[in-house]
């Protein structure tokens, strides 16, 4: 696993309706849709101009009947998925889908051991995110992990696909890890409160005017509060929820002064996150 790229190269909207989640995906960020459905699997594309940036499907039945809610997922690209099962579970983690073909590559839904879900896909056959995209408009700029227990959940990662952890000069370091791999920062790790939300993998969409894109998610049936601090990179971020409960999170600058704001906690997220972690290197720092 630790020769592998190893960086999150594709994500997935999985929700209980699809074509309301689609409407309010393209008025919030502007993202396009088209039907990239099989004769197994309905499925669609969310596109930023010609780039597809994100799956979307139908929460399976199976998945309802056990509990499961709309949720983002991110998939960790690699050569080889047998194996990375194999060795998720010899971590610890545990494997809720197993290698499977579908219409965007060979893939595994996995949890990390706290339950953190994400999956693991080798053979993508859609245009991958790359690190270098991490600044475009419309597409993830960053990756967030809300751990349980923060020094083990980054240790299954780093032992896992061979994530490097990068040190932060600031006195909330005990609380948060930046992770790198390939000599780039892709993620952030952070060490959620006491109860509340499970462990989970937050994902940041970039937006030009944050205000603006805010506001269109509480019009659209979302939620939407706003971090009252800006970020060291000059962006500025909003946690939200969908009509249909998935977590997500916009970054941007922002149009105007806030009027929600919070400074500890929003439903058991902190608000501190980015606030501690390096700026991500964009393709023209190098």
């Amino acid at each position: 696993m630790a020769n592998d790229p190893g960086y999150f190269a594709w994500y997935e909207l999985i929700t209980t309706d699809v074509t309301a989640a689609g409407a309010f995906y393209r008025d919030v960020v502007g993202w396009g849709t088209k039907a990239d459905s099989t004769s197994q699997l309905p499925y669609a594309l969310f596109t930023t101009g010609e780039v597809s940036t994100a799956g979307l499907m139908e929460l399976p039945e199976e998945g309802r009947k056990m509990g499961a809610m709309p949720r983002w997922m991110g998939y960790v690209g690699i050569s080889d998925v047998h194996a990375a099962a194999d060795r998720i579970k010899r971590l610890g983690g545990a494997v809720y889908v197993p290698p499977t073909d579908t219409n965007i590559g060979r893939i595994s839904v996995v949890a990390d051991p706290h339950t953190a879900t994400f999956g693991v896909v080798d053979r993508l056959r859609v245009t991958p995110q790359l690190p270098t995209d991490f600044g475009k408009p419309g597409r993830i700029g960053w990756h967030e992990l809300f751990a349980a227990d923060l020094d083990k959940e980054v240790a299954f990662y780093c032992a896992l696909f061979g994530w490097q952890k990068t040190n932060t000069e600031n006195h909330l370091a005990d609380a948060y890890v930046s992770l790198s791999s390939g000599g780039q920062i892709i993620a952030g790790a952070f060490k959620k409160p006491p109860g509340g939300s499970l462990p989970f993998w937050l994902f940041y969409v970039n937006v030009d005017d944050l205000d603006a894109a805010a506001e269109r998610v509480r019009a659209g049936g979302g939620q939407a509060l706003f971090n009252d601090v800006e970020l060291p990179s000059g962006l500025w971020v909003a946690h939200c929820v969908d009509p249909q409960g998935a977590a997500f999170a916009l970054q941007g600058k922002k149009g105007h002064t806030p009027k929600v704001g919070w400074s500890t906690e929003w439903q058991g997220f902190s608000s501190r996150g980015q606030l501690v972690a390096p700026k991500p290197r964009r393709a023209s720092d190098k």
